[in-house]
């Protein structure tokens, strides 16, 4: 029995299909096979009842796939325990973060935090709220970074900067016109959003007084999960979105490309949120990943004054 195999099944249960959990565990499908065999050979049991589709556990394989995840964190935690010192932070840390902060905030403090601490291997991934959460429960994440609270008691929380939103305005739009935007002009406008699952989209339906399809006057309807690209429908002169403040860097209320328009008082803002399942072991490395951040950010993000969460 080898912590290889029990990978396979958890990640077998996990995906319902061999192919996939192969494809996911970076093996060929045959290799995932012959190795869950050996396994069920070894304890003398069927883990996966194989004529169901999509595959399903046996009753008594149900029960040995919880045991290994139970072992996996395990071993996941004496990994930590040779690797961590007092004086010294080292090791992998792996964080997941959300596709409307990550590209935004992680140039911001990467640099920096390597510097620093060069012994340590960060891995991020781009994950939506409930992915980061769900994957923080099962010890595949160190860390998470997220916009929205969470009553999770398995999860710890560290606050780390209010972030307002910022109109983000095609030329010809009619609000070009004002100095700062109110709550109240979002109901009359043409909205674009992400995708249904990302938070900051939850964020902003709360803002407008009415849904996207129906304000929306543009013969286009357009999904998507990237800020990147309403930002660019917005440049070509189609309708406004809403962004967080880290989304335009240099922010000028007159680009050449589109207009950036902040908000009146109180300002409609998120708040971003440092998320860990495992408040011993890797703690000296979770504090100097929040200091690397809160260091790193603009003095703009630094105060909460005259703002509202919207969550």
């Amino acid at each position: 029995m080898t912590l290889t195999q029990l990978s396979y099944i958890v990640a077998v249960d996990k995906y319902r299909h061999f192919a996939t959990a192969a494809e996911k565990s970076y093996v060929t499908q045959p290799t995932l096979s012959m190795q869950i065999h050996k396994l069920e050979d070894e304890l003398g049991i069927t883990i996966f009842d194989r004529s169901k589709s999509p595959v399903i556990p046996t009753e008594i394989g149900e029960k040995v796939i919880e045991q290994a995840k139970t072992i996996l964190k395990e071993s996941k935690q004496l990994s930590d325990i040779a690797n961590f010192k007092e004086n010294e932070l080292k090791g992998t840390f792996k964080v997941g973060i959300i596709p409307t902060v990550a590209p935004y905030l992680v140039p911001l403090f990467l640099r920096s935090f390597l510097k620093k601490y060069p012994q340590v291997y960060l891995i991020f991934e781009e994950l939506l709220t409930q992915e980061v959460i769900e994957q923080l429960g099962n010890d595949q994440l160190d860390a998470g970074i997220i916009a929205t609270p969470t009553d999770q008691s398995f999860i710890y929380t560290e606050d780390l900067f209010v972030e307002p939103f910022l109109g983000y305005l095609s030329h010809n739009h009619p609000l070009v016109e004002k100095e700062k935007l109110s709550v109240d002009d979002l109901d009359r406008t043409n909205i674009w959003l992400l995708n249904e699952g990302h938070c900051f989209r939850d964020q902003a339906v709360k803002l407008c007084k009415e849904t996207t399809k129906k304000n929306n006057s543009s013969p286009i309807e357009f999904k998507s999960g990237n800020l990147e690209t309403l930002k660019r429908l917005v440049e070509q002169n189609f309708g406004m979105t809403l962004l967080p403040w880290t989304a335009v860097q240099e922010f000028d209320s007159n680009c050449a490309n589109a207009i950036v328009k902040e908000f009146e008082d109180p300002v409609p803002s998120r708040k971003l949120r440092l998320i860990f399942g495992r408040k011993h072991l890797k703690q000296t490395i979770i504090a100097a990943f929040k200091e690397s951040i809160c260091s790193s950010i603009p003095k703009a993000l630094k105060t909460t004054d005259k703002r509202v969460l919207i969550e």
